[in-house]
């Protein structure tokens, strides 16, 4: 793990001179947000005095969690074979980010997050179908269309292909694709795959799981953390004081601590309401065994990848090959009483404090292969990979082979694809890291440090503004994220497309 550069970092770990660091600390979750936070913290000597505790379910088989825990959860969004590392975004304060974060991911060696083959730089083919740069929504609102993503991207692409190494420069790293005929050749596969984009070299992808292990087993060895395993049932409130206090766990047990810090994911909205600011939502992969022959053409290829359908391709590993859908997701509602609200002032007062600031409210909340090992994904979310299979590698004998394994990956989802990393206005002892928007694991050699940061009060003005609480007047909203990156259906249920699955794609 490194400090990010100075554009995108603040100059020194010291803190605000009004913060000053609790005697204990609880981060709920082990995922990217949670454990490179615990990270950061102990490279901080403000921090020394601090015990720190990482909370998570910990499953390592279904749906018991095993006497031996495994961090972190096996369900986890992070736990999977490959993530996109990209610089490749319509915002410059994420461009720079995610740059500082592949500077990290390139360094070589065994105490590099990168090293060992964690990384690959393929390189990057980024596309879209010919569109308006923006759109209208289905609110009536103008908003960034896949081809808008594309072209703002290229440009924040070619500002940040400096980054990529010596004796490379932007037109060696960054090449435009604005015909079909360029993608194709592009491609390798020799798929006409949009109507314009670029190639950008100094991208890749990097092997999440292993990549999440090697961060486990540095934070272990600092030996500054503990790591406990259990379901939080509920956050443990103070209410007089507003303020929370730990954790209560499905078995009884609490887990206490002066400033709790939840980052835990796609289960972040069953434990606070985040209403009107984030969602969690599956989102489908497929998985396909392939030859020896296949994987040496497919691996010399780039990441795939059309905006305005959200299919994408990672070069394949070990035989196996993964297509993915970054989409608009399917949700999955339940009524729960597990989640922390800020009460109505009517209600203060009242004596259930559990009616009271836990009431039963709708949140969408995973459903993983922990809860169902028979679980499939819908047959809607495959038919979009098997057509983005098609179009991305145009091969008969790839492109309509049954895929043997599949996976739905949750995303904590905000209306702009923004990270949510604030204090909560409320309740106190509230700190909350996620929203990561299924784009968050690209920054894990960096975003520890810009947690932080924000934890410390002295996070860099853009994030803070983009990372902040967001005030929410209608929580009934439905949060589409609506950035440009996103294709596909909104609005989808998870059990009642699962009701229509018929036989397999």
């Amino acid at each position: 793990m490194t400090n990010p550069s100075s554009s995108s970092s603040s100059s020194s770990s010291s803190s605000s001179p009004s913060f000053k660091p609790p005697a204990t600390l609880l981060i709920v979750g082990s995922g990217v947000f949670g454990l490179s936070t615990a990270y950061a913290l102990t490279k901080r000597p403000e921090w020394a005095s601090t015990e720190i505790t990482v909370l998570d379910r910990a499953g390592g088989g279904a749906p018991s969690f095993p006497a031996n825990p495994v961090f972190p959860s096996r369900d986890a969004s992070s736990i999977d074979s490959s993530r996109i590392i990209r610089a490749d975004y319509a915002d410059e304060a994420y461009a720079a980010l995610a740059s500082a974060a592949q500077q990290a991911w390139r360094r070589p060696g065994a105490d590099s997050i990168g090293g060992e083959g964690r990384y690959a730089e393929t390189g990057f083919v980024l596309v879209a179908d010919e569109e308006p740069p923006r759109v209208r929504n289905a609110r009536g609102l103008e908003v960034k269309s896949g081809m808008g993503f594309a072209r703002d991207a290229y440009v924040n692409a070619l500002a940040h292909a400096r980054h990529a190494g010596p004796g490379k420069d932007s037109e060696q790293q960054v090449q435009l694709l604005d015909s079909r005929a360029a993608i194709a050749k592009a491609t390798t596969t020799g798929a006409e795959l949009g109507d314009w984009g670029y190639l950008n070299r100094g991208s890749g992808w990097a092997n999440a799981e292993r990549a999440m292990a090697w961060l486990y087993e540095n934070v272990k060895a600092t030996g500054r953390v503990k790591f406990v395993s259990g379901t939080v049932a509920r956050l443990e409130i103070d209410a007089g004081q507003r303020k929370v206090v730990g954790a209560k766990l499905a078995d009884g047990k609490s887990v206490r601590a002066e400033l709790v810090v939840v980052a835990a994911g796609a289960w972040t909205p069953s434990l606070v309401d985040l209403r009107g600011q984030a969602v969690a939502t599956g989102q489908v992969l497929g998985y396909m065994d392939i030859t020896p022959e296949e994987q040496a053409r497919l691996g010399q290829a780039p990441v795939l990848m059309n905006l305005t359908k959200g299919t994408f391709l990672i070069p394949p590993s070990n035989n196996v090959l993964k297509v993915g859908l970054h989409g608009y997701g399917y949700q999955n509602p339940k009524k729960v009483t597990s989640c922390l609200t800020v009460p109505k002032p009517t209600s203060i007062g009242a004596a259930n404090d559990q009616e009271q600031y836990f009431p039963e409210i709708s949140v969408s909340q995973p459903l993983t292969h922990l809860d169902d090992p028979s679980l499939w994904m819908p047959a809607s979310g495959e038919r979009a990979l098997r057509n983005g299979l098609r179009a991305m590698v145009p091969w008969p004998s790839v492109a309509e082979r049954p895929f043997t394994a599949n996976r739905v990956c949750w995303y904590t989802d905000t209306p702009t694809g923004d990270f949510l990393v604030d204090y909560h206005p409320y309740w106190s002892g509230l700190f909350v890291a996620t929203g990561g928007s299924g784009h968050g694991f690209k920054f894990l050699p960096v975003l520890g440090e810009h947690i932080a940061d924000s934890i410390a009060d002295k996070c860099t003005p853009v994030l803070k503004e983009k990372w902040a609480w967001k005030e929410v007047t209608d929580v009934e909203r439905t949060i589409v994220t609506e950035d440009g990156s996103r294709g596909g259906q909104a609005g989808l249920i998870l059990k009642t497309e699962l009701r229509k699955n018929g036989p397999r794609i």
